[in-house]
């Protein structure tokens, strides 16, 4: 994986023999946002197996692609040699806490650094870059902690516009402006955020109007009123939840739903089939972040890839 300045980007999609005037270089550039709290930046353990920090590595993700469920359909991350692929012609920009973080799509674009963990962004790029005949950037812009209700809060909601929606914009505007004078599409925004709205009373019963409203704001600013928006469940711990967790899921499947976004333009994604034992899973006390658990994080990503595949085949970007 590849760590630069944001200003890089540009001749990151330049393959290796290709120049500006190649097929490869000329083609746009498919460009998606992925956006939201912790469980977007990504909490997937990758190989740490401490017995008592760790759970002996269940559930990350060199265990999980020998002995997991979704085993078989993990044997595209590693190369015949064992080595983790990095994926050419599917690029990211995400901005930790540290640097911004730009390269090929891989192991670690997280808020750790290194390689330690991964998110929703892994396979979600494999998915849309097997689709795509087109070069992908995704623009990963997430923060943990943050509520829709405040923190994000759109403009059309009224009130103080929340400062990460406006880092959001801030975030792709810069990985955007990075791209030089490579041709570009905005081609979809997926959302994966719920946890510190679901404890507060008061923003689950503004989570429907406010998710619609994010959507419809973010559509006007990047100037695409039918760009695809696929939403992700608050699916942790599993299909049985009650109280706030429940109340929660329901206000995003209503928004997904909500006429004002356009019909087949928006996805709901239910996750709760990933939730895995925390037995199974690295971090047996983070039920918050999936327990760590590295499949988890695969099969979120992949949902929300073939979700966003699907709107793509039917929706009308503009």
């Amino acid at each position: 994986m590849t760590t630069s300045r944001l200003t890089s980007i540009a001749c990151l999609f330049i393959l290796t023999g290709a120049t500006s005037a190649s097929p490869a270089a000329d083609k746009t550039i498919q460009v998606f946002i992925l956006a939201g709290q912790s469980n977007m930046e990504g909490q997937g353990v990758v190989a740490y197996d401490h017995p008592k920090y760790y759970n002996g590595g269940k559930g990350n993700l060199v265990w999980s692609m020998q002995n997991s469920k979704s085993a078989a359909l993990m044997k595209h991350l590693k190369d015949g040699a064992g080595k983790w692929i990095e994926r050419e012609d599917v690029r990211i920009s995400f901005r930790d806490q540290r640097e911004i973080r730009t390269g090929k799509l891989g192991i670690g674009f997280t808020g750790y650094g290194g390689t330690s963990h991964i998110g929703p962004e892994l396979q979600f790029g494999h998915v849309i870059g097997d689709h795509l005949g087109s070069p992908v950037l995704l623009i990963k812009t997430a923060w943990g902690g943050k509520s829709l209700y405040s923190d994000f809060r759109p403009p059309s909601s009224g009130g103080a516009v929340g400062p990460y929606y406006k880092k959001m914009l801030e975030e792709v505007r810069a990985a955007l402006a990075a791209l030089g004078d490579r041709k570009y599409r905005i081609s979809g925004f997926v959302w994966f955020q719920g946890w510190n709205d679901m404890v507060n009373k008061d923003a689950r019963a503004e989570y429907t109007v406010n998710l619609v409203n994010l959507a419809i704001d973010i559509r006007k600013e990047l100037k695409s009123p039918r760009l695809p928006v696929v939403i992700g469940e608050l699916g942790n711990l599993g299909e049985k939840a009650g109280g706030g967790m429940a109340e929660l899921r329901k206000a995003q499947a209503a928004a997904a739903a909500n006429p004002k976004l356009g019909e087949g333009t928006v996805a709901f994604v239910k996750t709760t089939p990933f939730a895995r034992p925390k037995g199974l899973s690295p971090n047996i006390g983070h039920g918050h972040h999936w327990f760590g658990n590295a499949e988890s994080y695969f099969l979120i990503g992949n949902a929300l890839g073939k979700a966003m595949v699907k709107l793509l085949e039917t929706a009308k970007v503009n």
